[in-house]
């Protein structure tokens, strides 16, 4: 925007703002050219069509409340009861606010108010979120607190009646991140059908979700459901976890006619498309904002041959195979083991690929990375684990596309009619606008 301060300096002023906009140029034309970003992303049109965004992301003025600060709301629930907790690492009160790194856990807060609380129930990666992604938890003891563990992942995924024999209100306390092969609404789905089986309400205690502010990606189909997608909802949902409670009691997804006894204590000072930045990291590969808003494109390369960053301390940020080159992509990582990927993806072998650590936040599933690195595989004929693959896409309609060299455009139109009906059914069961 130009300003004239007055008629005699209009010359001079004229002189800087040309000089100003020329600079502008130039230094906008220089930080495009990002060292190491391998081949460069199209334009936004073909990244961004017909995902449907909820609403622009803004700053909210005042402060997050969790449901689990909320104390007063909820104490009065448990008294006298004993409790059952689903709950992991985030299963935290804060002390001086939702950015304060300052917290202490839920557990030992109920302990400290005389709350029975008989057993934890821990779901993927473990109650203190170390396990890798997938791996098996076995059942055990808190160290800290001597309580009984019970793991909701693998073989028993869903609560025994055994397990939940004496518990008289289960509390479901978890950071979830709003993408459907992200486990942990798969866990809250087999709680709710393991409480209503039992009689047993169920309290959840609800937190932002980070990736609430659009919907996007194909919807699961029946055929395909698994532990990565129990429900016919798209890849990114846009609800809270207490949300997505309502709206499986509400379409009847629990099976039987069941319907589980819950009670929601929201977010307060909170909408879908207020910005949230996770003061604990969810699970042991999504370390930060970037890797958590990246999640659900890059989570595409989980099945596939491309390491989607596992292994390196860029955790979905980065993602690159030895079966891409280095004259198409000049970004090269070997991956390692670390915390929370001890066999990552081709372990030792160098990996050619994009560093995405600078992306913009997305309001959309970025499908042209997934899309370009199957066209510059040198093995094509293995870069899909079609299993694996149909799982986290909960279609075998992606794979076939994107080998057909359908567009990436033609592929997201064909996502915008069971969007727009997923859309219509969400809007019963919202709790924030």
């Amino acid at each position: 925007m130009v300003f004239i301060k007055n008629a005699s300096s209009k010359k001079i002023d004229r002189f800087k703002n040309t000089f100003l906009f020329l600079s502008l140029i130039f230094i906008s034309c220089i930080s495009g050219i990002k060292k190491g970003s391998g081949a460069s992303s199209p334009s936004d049109p073909e990244v961004v069509s017909n995902q449907i965004v909820v609403n622009d992301t803004v700053q909210n003025q005042d402060p997050i409340l969790v449901g689990a600060n909320q104390t007063e709301a909820y104490l009065p629930i448990l008294e006298n009861k004993k409790v059952g907790i689903v709950g992991n690492q985030t299963t935290v009160i804060f002390r001086e606010g939702v950015t304060n790194k300052n917290y202490i856990h839920l557990i030992d807060t109920l302990l400290s108010r005389n709350i029975n609380i008989k057993k934890v129930f821990a779901p993927e990666h473990g109650f203190r979120g170390k396990a890798d992604a997938g791996e098996l938890i076995a059942d055990g003891k808190d160290i800290k607190t001597g309580l009984p563990i019970i793991s909701l992942h693998g073989k028993n995924k869903k609560p025994s009646k055994e397990s939940l024999s004496g518990i008289e209100i289960m509390v479901f306390d978890i950071q979830d991140v709003g993408v459907r092969f992200y486990t942990y609404i798969s866990t809250l789905h087999y709680v709710m059908q393991a409480c209503a089986e039992n009689n047993i309400p169920l309290l959840i205690l609800d937190r932002p979700n980070p990736n609430a502010h659009y919907i996007d990606g194909p919807t699961m189909k029946p055929e395909h459901t698994s532990f990565l997608g129990v429900h016919p909802i798209p890849l990114v949902h846009g609800m809270t976890i207490g949300e997505y409670a309502k709206m499986t009691n509400g379409q009847g997804w629990l099976g039987n006619e069941l319907k589980c006894n819950i009670t929601v204590i929201p977010v307060t000072n909170y909408t879908h498309n207020t910005s949230y930045s996770l003061p604990i990291r969810p699970s042991p590969n999504l370390p930060n904002d970037t890797a958590i808003n990246l999640y659900p494109s890059l989570g595409f390369f989980e099945g596939t041959t491309i390491n989607a960053g596992r292994g390196t301390e860029t955790q979905f940020q980065i993602y690159g195979s030895p079966d891409l080159t280095i004259d198409k992509y000049d970004f090269a990582y070997t991956p390692k083991p670390n915390f929370g990927a001890k066999y990552p993806k081709h372990q030792g072998e160098v990996c050619y690929g994009n560093d995405l650590t600078n992306t913009k936040r997305l309001k959309a599933i970025n499908l042209w990375w997934l899309v370009n690195a199957y066209k510059n595989s040198t093995d094509k004929e293995k870069f899909f684990k079609t299993k694996s693959f149909t799982a986290h896409a909960g279609t075998e309609k992606l794979q076939q596309q994107i080998m057909e060299g359908v567009s990436v455009t033609e592929i997201k139109k064909s996502w915008s009619d069971d969007l727009r009906k997923y859309m219509e059914m969400r809007k019963q069961y919202l709790l924030y606008p």
